[in-house]
């Protein structure tokens, strides 16, 4: 009298792990399906691009400043050489904070979890005005630095030059574009850089912003200990 019910547990417990199994996979292919869709209207908007947008004249211009962006070593420059006067201390400080999580998020992190392959080699006929990158598509390297350290920079600029360090982000949404007219990157890889540069140099930001309230504290008790003191 006891075999019947472990069998039918048994059965019981066979039709849910195929529910599960089935459930799992439908939402597989609908990822899978959803991927491609994007992909699909990326690779469209690509060719849009090459076809509409891409000037003789403009060509050479936007593969300099594309190249700009490598490593982030411009923009690596630009801080460190800020770090030198004390008023703009804080922004190289910042700027660089920024650099450093943004590499770790989209470099370390993000390009190697998504693995998306280059557009170019999705698509033949891309035509690349680049070399041939070494790493993944998403999300966009370039354009999560340039943004990282525009915004940064910006945001912990005195307002007396906040309008010169607004072309910064000029810039930095220029080397983005370049990203795309060399067809090096889909649409969605350099949204979702700008978006990761954005928010690396908002953190960047606050974080100082911390750092310099606890030191302000740590100096005025250092003050109190010492009138105590005497």
């Amino acid at each position: 009298g006891w075999k019947m019910p472990l069998f039918r547990k048994g059965r019981r417990q066979k039709k849910a792990l195929y529910r599960i199994l089935t459930a799992k996979g439908f939402r597989q292919r609908q990822e899978r399906n959803m991927f491609e869709w994007i992909t699909q209207i990326d690779y469209e908007i690509l060719v849009f691009i090459q076809e509409h947008l891409r000037f003789d004249w403009l060509t050479e211009p936007l593969v300099f400043i594309s190249h700009l962006g490598n490593a982030g070593l411009f923009w690596i420059v630009l801080c460190l050489s800020l770090l030198i006067s004390r008023r703009t201390r804080k922004m190289g400080v910042c700027g660089l904070l920024a650099l450093l999580i943004s590499a770790l998020v989209t470099n370390v992190a993000l390009k190697n979890i998504v693995a998306r392959i280059r557009p170019y080699e999705q698509f033949a006929d891309l035509k690349l005005l680049l070399e041939r990158q070494s790493d993944f598509s998403f999300p966009s390297g370039h354009s999560s630095s340039s943004f990282a350290a525009a915004c940064a920079l910006y945001w912990a600029s005195d307002w007396r030059i906040r309008k010169i360090t607004g072309i910064f982000i000029g810039l930095a949404a220029v080397i983005a574009w370049s990203r795309l007219y060399v067809a090096v990157h889909f649409p969605t890889d350099v949204i979702c850089g700008v978006l990761i540069g954005i928010l690396s140099g908002w953190l960047a930001y606050k974080l100082y912003g911390i750092y310099e309230k606890r030191k302000i504290k740590t100096a005025d008790g250092k003050k109190c200990e010492g009138q105590r003191d005497e």
